[in-house]
């Protein structure tokens, strides 16, 4: 059987001239810089073609599905932000209803606003004191499907970019239970089915599409993903339409030959390298667990309602020095060329996975070992008030779609406020949306926001690159704007 990578380095060696795109002609003359020339071609004889898989790329997706044990895999080449919009464009009709977890990636939104899609959301649970979101209730999920019996799907982040993981079992059967599918958003999770270390995959615990990027936790190029059909209950039609409307009509060989040598390495060496791999993690978490100032977060606060946790996240806490997360990560970035993942207002997050070293793990404790002992970062009273992190849970006031394209007019911050946004502000990474269009801004979300700027984290989405103006709802369309909320759902229990 041939694997698409290894016939991709053959033909690069080959003496076949191209009288075909792209126009670099495989000549590494004719770029600057060193870049694999010689395996970038398009659609040629031999080659398959995406979009229409009928040999090498219809025989590497299956190989993919075997080894993730779901019914098909499909190749995503615009990242799991393409598979996103594909998977919620074919589970809810035009128009239609679909509830999701509040702490989404922003792509949700973006799909929600091409399908012109009425939205209810649920909000995690969350840690006060760090501000990580916690995992989302199934209770929650079943209320609002009772309350709402148009509901056309379910979707959830699982795990979070904090490594949180929800009861996706449960939630799935509540979901199946009302005739839906769930979309689980398994991004941060493509390694999970390779080791009993890390928590169940959500294709094994019931969920109907489940998406991974296989270049956050696998050793993928970046753009990479897969989406998986693990049942019937999404239209395999509708799935394969939409993946052609939202990825390009030019894939690229490279990235597809990465995820096929990817699938190879994995089946055939990944028990040693997760082995190998896991066992440097657990040792590096035991030397981060012994620090005082600069603490390692171990997630399992009842009342964050965490089911589980990816232990291949390493949050380190500054809550108890007198340092923030920017402050951390300039530090790990200056003083030991560590770079980090994500620099949060109270923690940092290190993304490990199985390409990392045992020299890397050290490096890395080593490094917070020095600055936990260093006298100036000792945290006090009198050199600190740290205060805790609140999140501002907003009413949805109009659909996402109404609000984007509806008139708007610039206003600050401070005069956005009880305003309806429609516009997009959130941190980066995650990229989940601070304020969705359609929400009424807050005070609270103000001075969220002015307080991330303040400690200079980076707030993305606004179209005034200073971040100091929001766009919002103007004043003389505000008569088309719904009298109560349709999209909010905020259950207490």
């Amino acid at each position: 059987m041939d694997r698409l990578y290894k016939k991709l380095e053959a033909y690069g060696k080959s003496d076949f001239y191209p009288f075909h795109m792209p126009g670099h002609k495989r000549n590494p003359l004719s770029v600057a810089g060193d870049f694999s020339v010689q395996q970038d071609i398009t659609e040629i004889n031999g080659f398959d073609n995406l979009h229409h898989p009928e040999t090498i790329l219809k025989e590497a997706q299956e190989n993919a599905a075997r080894l993730y044990q779901v019914q098909e895999s499909f190749f995503c080449i615009n990242g799991s932000t393409g598979a996103i919009l594909a998977a919620v464009s074919a589970a809810v009709k035009k128009g239609g209803h679909i509830l999701i977890a509040r702490n989404c990636h922003k792509a949700v939104y973006h799909a929600a606003y091409l399908r012109d899609l009425k939205v209810s959301y649920i909000y995690p649970h969350e840690d006060a004191e760090l501000g990580i979101n916690g995992g989302i209730s199934p209770q929650r999920v079943e209320r609002c499907l009772d309350e709402n019996p148009d509901i056309e799907a379910v979707l959830l982040t699982s795990p979070t970019y904090d490594g949180i993981v929800s009861d996706i079992k449960t939630i799935a059967e509540i979901t199946h239970s009302h005739n839906i599918p769930l979309i689980v958003d398994e991004a941060h999770g493509a390694h999970f089915c390779f080791s009993d270390y890390f928590p169940v995959s959500a294709a094994e615990l019931g969920a109907d599409i489940v998406i991974h990027s296989l270049h956050k936790t696998l050793p993928s190029m970046t753009q990479t993903a897969l989406l998986h059909r693990c049942s019937e209950r999404v239209d395999r039609n509708l799935l394969v339409r939409f993946l052609g409307i939202y990825q390009t009509s030019s894939p690229s060989y490279v990235l597809m030959a990465s995820m096929d040598a990817c699938m190879y390495k994995i089946e055939q060496d990944g028990q040693r390298m997760f082995a190998e791999y896991t066992e440097n993690l657990e040792r590096a978490r035991k030397r981060l667990r012994k620090g005082s100032c600069i603490r390692l977060v171990e997630p399992g606060d009842p009342a964050m309602n965490v089911f589980d946790a990816d232990r291949s996240k390493i949050i380190l806490s500054t809550v108890h020095s007198n340092m923030n997360g920017r402050q951390l990560a300039e530090v790990l970035r200056q003083d030991f060329h560590l770079e980090i993942e994500m620099e949060a207002e109270n923690y940092v997050i290190a993304l490990t996975s199985v390409g990392d070293t045992e020299e890397g793990f050290d490096r890395l404790c080593r490094a917070v070992e020095e600055i936990d002992s260093r006298d100036s970062l000792k945290y006090s009273e009198e050199a600190v008030k740290k205060e805790r992190c609140r999140c501002a849970e907003l009413n949805s006031l109009m659909r996402i779609s109404c609000a984007m394209d509806a008139l708007s007019e610039r206003c600050t911050l401070e005069e956005s406020i009880g305003r309806i946004s429609v516009e997009f502000a959130y941190l980066y990474p995650p990229g989940i949306p601070l304020v969705v269009p359609g929400e009424q801004i807050t005070g609270l979300l103000i001075k969220n926001m002015k307080r991330y700027l303040e400690q200079g984290l980076e707030l993305q989405g606004l179209s005034d690159m200073s971040d100091s103006t929001i766009l919002v709802l103007a004043r003389d369309t505000r008569e088309i704007v719904p009298k109560r909320s349709e999209g909010k759902v905020k259950i207490q229990e």
